[in-house]
């Protein structure tokens, strides 16, 4: 039985759509031949119950929703039967999906970071067969695009090709992985991750215990922040990564959903009207 969060936003369609949310399944596909640090993570995973529970979750959107968004960590690190899996599922045509960190885990010690992401990239072989970068589509009047911020940073790239997508003039449901900066979801933020930062746009003018971390912003991620925060076209933002349920009113007033983890049967309902 999956756990649904229902939420309905108006953002003046003429006819109801209806999006359904998953984020991080995790699913801990792995052999014997993979490294030994991904055969002991899954082991601490629960690949059937995280297998049972995506099924449950797709076959409810496939019946019930318009258009199914799953925002990254689909996978729990890049072994051959994860990544067969993945080539597989994202080839559902009303699936739209954008990378988390763990699309690029391997699981080999390294730092994990932007550099980190192109060397896995090579290591899948070019990816997943769909665009986990950057990627848009229209669906019932309303521009979906997905951003991978799976490092906590944007692109200058990334930024020019959203507002090549706001220049079409439709509503956009901007989806990615780790979600942006407002207060009160910091808060909760550190404390669940005992100080570890997963919001994008923390920096140490606001909070100077984030020295260090990979979440110091980019000038290109300040710029970022600063145009989806200001502009309108952009009705909501979906996102997941932090393992927690949370809504929130960003600056500029656009609306924020973080989805709670679909490896434990968690998903989001939302209505658009």
């Amino acid at each position: 039985m999956i756990y649904l969060e229902k939420n309905t936003l108006e953002i003046g369609l003429q006819k109801p759509l209806k999006i359904l949310h998953i984020t991080d399944s995790h699913l801990p596909l792995c052999s014997d031949n993979d490294r030994e640090e991904m055969i002991r993570q899954s082991k601490q995973r629960d690949e059937r119950s995280s297998l049972q529970y995506l099924q449950e979750q797709m076959a409810y959107g496939e019946e019930h929703c318009d258009v199914i968004v799953h925002t990254g960590d689909l996978i729990d690190f890049i072994s051959k039967p994860c990544l067969e899996f993945a080539r597989d599922f994202l080839k559902n045509e009303k699936l739209l999906f954008i990378a988390g960190n763990h699309e690029y885990a391997k699981y080999d010690g390294k730092t994990e970071d932007m550099t980190y992401r192109m060397s896995s990239l090579q290591e899948m072989g070019g990816g997943l067969g769909v665009d986990i970068f950057f990627n848009s589509r229209i669906v019932g009047g309303v521009n979906f695009v997905g951003i991978d911020d799976s490092y906590h940073q944007v692109e200058e790239g990334q930024l020019i090709r959203l507002k090549k997508e706001v220049r079409k003039g439709y509503p956009i449901i901007l989806f990615m992985h780790a979600p942006l900066y407002e207060n009160e979801l910091y808060k909760k933020s550190y404390d669940f991750w005992h100080g570890e930062i997963c919001v994008v746009n923390s920096d140490s003018t606001l909070h100077p215990e984030v020295i260090g971390d990979m979440a110091e912003p980019y000038a290109s991620t300040k710029l970022f922040y600063e145009f989806v925060t200001n502009e309108p076209l952009i009705k909501a933002i979906l996102t997941g990564h932090l393992h927690f349920g949370f809504e929130s009113i960003l600056p500029g007033g656009t609306i924020q959903y973080v989805t709670n983890r679909g490896d434990k049967g968690n998903a989001r309902e939302i209505t658009l009207i």
